[in-house]
């Protein structure tokens, strides 16, 4: 069954005035729509919770994994779903990058072991998706399990990369952490210097005390040694 794109959207856009039934959205999908259309129709049905991840359930058997249903998938929060989501990366063996992204809020159940083989994978891409995940699951992991799931990222050449795994590693004040964090800005970018700075900042103990006191004294440019120092004096004055 063919149908006209034009139409398709204008009733999509029409939304408001009349609600879009999930047989609808699933009679009218098909992989031969254009690429915007069909991420327009699996999102409605992903936002239609359990009524729509039934429809996305029958689309998928007939369709395969097109990457907008497994986008889908992910919105919809049905626990079904995410079982699904789980047994598609328990049964790769390359590890797909619409899959991980659409388990993101699910991040907290995915195992610590599936996260680092993430890691390994060298594409920026895959990485990202990994620290997504890690977002909710950061909690369950002590200090240390959490420094060495993220070392080898905070070496990443790419800025990116390492400005999610600060932003992951701020929300902790252990002294490991703040260490770690100054190492960064030793050694980092002008983007992830910058920004190891302003985590220490935010990390508030005596460590970050410390750790922003040496680099305000030892970083190379005027510019990282004048916010460290701003960093430091904030500090100060939270205290009193």
């Amino acid at each position: 069954m063919s149908f006209d794109e034009a139409v398709l959207w204008e009733r999509l856009n029409k939304v408001g005035k009349a609600p879009l039934e999930p047989d609808w959205l699933g009679n009218v999908y098909c992989p031969s729509l254009s690429a915007d259309l069909r991420k327009a129709l699996a999102e409605r049905l992903g936002l239609l919770g359990n009524d729509g991840w039934g429809i996305l359930k029958t689309l998928l058997k007939q369709h395969g994994k097109q990457s907008e249903l497994i986008h889908a998938a992910g919105l919809c929060h049905q626990p079904e779903a995410r079982d699904w989501l789980i047994q598609q990366l328990g049964d790769q063996e390359e590890l797909e990058l619409e899959v991980l992204q659409a388990m993101a809020c699910w991040g907290a159940i995915v195992p610590t072991l599936l996260i680092k083989r993430i890691f390994r994978e060298p594409s920026q891409a895959m990485r990202m998706a990994g620290l997504e995940l890690l977002n909710f699951k950061a909690y369950q992991l002590s200090d240390d399990e959490l420094l060495n799931l993220l070392d080898d990222l905070l070496n990443d050449i790419r800025d990116p990369v390492v400005l999610s795994t600060i932003r992951i590693l701020q929300r902790r004040d252990g002294v490991d952490i703040s260490n770690r964090i100054a190492e960064v800005a030793r050694k980092g970018s002008e983007a992830t210097t910058r920004a190891a700075l302003l985590a220490l900042g935010c990390i508030g103990t005596s460590s970050s005390q410390s750790n922003l006191f040496k680099l305000s004294q030892s970083l190379p440019t005027d510019l990282h040694r004048d916010l460290a120092k701003k960093q430091l004096a904030q500090q100060y004055r939270s205290w009193q």
